[in-house]
C-alpha cells in the first residue's frame, strides 16, 4: 500500500482509460485527482492559462499521469489526412503533455513518477499506411518521455506506456482489452518505474501487461 498521503493526478479522466485509472488508483488506497476539460479541476491541455493554473489547484503529487489525447485521423489514409489533423494531434498529444509536465514539475515530490500514455501505434518498427497524425504524435510522445526521464532524474522517474487496444470510444467496441484490465496493468507499471534510463521502465515504452516495446 502507498503512504496514506500519496496523491496522483490523472490528466484526461473523463471516460475510458482515464476514468478507469482514477478508479483503480483509489482502489489501491491513493488520493487520486482526475481532470476533465469542464470538470473540477478542469484543464484544457491546449490552453496555456488553463495548464498554468493546474499546480495551484492540485498541489504536490507522487504520480502524474498524462492521459489526455486525441485521434483525429482514425481510419484515415494518406489522401484523407489534413494539415489540421496533424496540428491537432501534435498540439494535444505532444505539446499538451510537455506543457503539463513542465507546469507540474515544482509539484512533483522526491521519488515522484510521471507516466505518459502513448501507443504502440507510434513505434517506428510498426509502420502502417494510415493514421499518420496519431502515429507521429505518439512516436513523439514516447520520445518526449525518454528525454524527460533523463532531464528529471534522479528525483523523478518517467515512462511511456501503451495501454493496449482498449474498449473505449477511441478503441472501439471490438477492442481486446477492457478499461479496467488496462488500468490495473498500467498502475503496476507505474509502480515499477525507477529514475533514469533503466530496465525498470523509466525512459522506455512498456505495454500495460509489462512487455517492453521498441521505440
Amino acid at each position: 500500500m502507498p503512504r496514506s498521503e500519496s496523491r496522483a493526478l490523472i490528466v484526461g479522466a473523463s471516460r475510458g482509460i482515464g476514468a478507469a485509472l482514477v478508479a483503480e488508483g483509489r482502489a489501491r488506497g491513493w488520493d487520486v485527482i482526475g481532470t476533465t476539460r469542464d470538470g473540477d479541476p478542469a484543464v484544457d491541455v491546449t490552453d496555456a492559462a488553463s495548464v498554468a493554473a493546474l499546480p495551484g489547484r492540485v498541489g504536490e503529487v507522487d504520480l502524474l499521469v498524462c492521459n489526455a489525447g486525441v485521434y483525429p485521423d482514425k481510419g484515415v489514409d494518406l489522401d484523407g489526412t489534413t494539415d489540421e489533423m496533424m496540428r491537432m494531434a501534435m498540439e494535444v498529444n505532444v505539446v499538451g503533455v510537455f506543457a503539463v509536465v513542465r507546469a507540474m514539475r515544482p509539484c512533483l515530490r522526491d521519488g515522484a513518477k510521471v507516466a505518459i500514455v502513448s501507443s504502440q501505434m507510434g513505434i517506428s518498427a510498426r509502420p502502417a499506411p494510415n493514421a499518420f497524425a496519431y502515429r507521429a504524435s505518439k512516436a513523439a510522445a514516447t520520445n518526449l518521455a525518454a528525454n524527460l526521464a533523463v532531464a528529471l532524474a534522479p528525483k523523478v522517474a518517467v515512462g511511456a506506456f501503451h495501454p493496449g487496444w482498449v474498449r473505449t470510444d477511441m478503441g472501439g467496441s471490438s477492442a481486446a482489452v477492457s478499461p479496467e484490465e488496462s488500468a490495473k496493468g498500467l498502475w503496476d507499471g507505474f509502480a515499477a518505474l525507477e529514475p533514469g534510463l533503466t530496465g525498470a521502465g523509466s525512459g522506455v515504452i512498456r505495454s500495460y501487461d509489462g512487455t517492453p516495446l521498441p521505440f
